[in-house]
């Protein structure tokens, strides 16, 4: 990210009222939220993720329109279906290497040091630039999101908004996920680029890996379907998944016997479990984020 100038550092912005000695609590941590927010709104990587993402949600609700043999734009729930594979792919990997490249990227330049010096914590500072960076993320998808509903509502009506509308919500929350993961890999790497190789490889376990090793490992270990399920779900990718596909009032039994047995045994319940799985996928990492920066001497 663009570094910050000397005078909108907590307690040093000459424009507002603040100062070192009257700086109050939680300003420090708004201030580089904001700074980071319109870092990444000035990016190359933001304009660029939110062009493609708007133009790939409206041209996959073409697509599963053109799929069922009709004219116009396909409705909400068939969107939300075909959305759903390219959003496991792509919101996970801009969010990781957003991550990924905040406080290694502030270490590498040399501007760490820096930051530290000012009358801001360790904690507010690593929480302030993850609150910018996900607001960042989540105006992005929201654009995106945003433009493809308003064209399937004046071409479609509302069918299906409902899913479409938990759609958006399970997504925001699996990119504040995925960044909280990014965070973690930044604060114990040195350089950016080791960060982001890191980041790339927990995308490529959680995306392809993770399906493949349960695979082998159902197979050879000859796993029951509880302990399959419980391992499913341990991946924040599935637990996305199997969130948007019972938002759709789909049945899990497209998933085979690990479906029909996570519908059986939860229930109603079950749509809470997946959300509280992505929900700790959020707070544990970004907690351990938060002790391990605390914790390391020097910078």
């Amino acid at each position: 990210m663009t570094t910050i100038s000397n005078d909108q550092y907590c307690g040093l912005d000459h424009r507002s009222n603040f100062s070192p000695g009257h700086t109050s609590k939680g300003y420090c941590t708004l201030l580089f939220a904001r700074r980071e927010f319109l870092d990444a709104l000035s990016s190359r990587w933001f304009l660029l993720y939110t062009i493609a993402f708007s133009m790939l949600s409206i041209s996959v609700s073409y697509m599963s329109l053109a799929g069922s043999g009709s004219q116009g734009f396909a409705g909400f729930g068939r969107t939300t279906a075909g959305l759903l594979n390219l959003i496991m792919l792509v919101v996970p990997l801009m969010a990781l290497i957003a991550g990924a490249g905040s406080i290694a990227g502030e270490r590498e330049r040399g501007t760490l040091l820096y930051l530290l010096a000012q009358p801001i914590t360790r904690t507010e500072l690593l929480f302030g630039k993850y609150i910018g960076l996900a607001v960042a993320m989540c105006c992005s998808m929201g654009f995106g999101f945003g433009l493809s509903a308003s064209v399937l509502a004046w071409k479609a009506g509302g069918v299906g908004l409902g899913s479409f509308s938990m759609l958006i919500l399970l997504t925001c929350m699996l990119s504040l996920a995925m960044l909280s993961v990014g965070m973690l890999l930044s604060v114990l790497s040195r350089r950016s680029g080791v960060a982001t190789g890191l980041g790339l490889f927990c995308w490529l376990v959680l995306v392809f890996l993770s399906d493949l090793g349960l695979m082998a490992g159902t197979v050879i270990f000859k796993l029951r379907v509880q302990e399959v399920f419980a391992i499913a779900i341990f991946n924040p990718l599935q637990a996305f998944k199997m969130g948007v596909i019972v938002n759709m009032n789909a049945s899990l039994d497209v998933l085979g016997p690990v479906g029909t047995y996570a519908t059986r045994t939860f229930g109603d319940a079950l749509s809470w479990l997946l959300a509280l799985t992505i929900v700790a996928w959020i707070i544990l990492p970004l907690l351990f984020a938060m002790l391990v920066f605390r914790k390391r001497g020097g910078v």
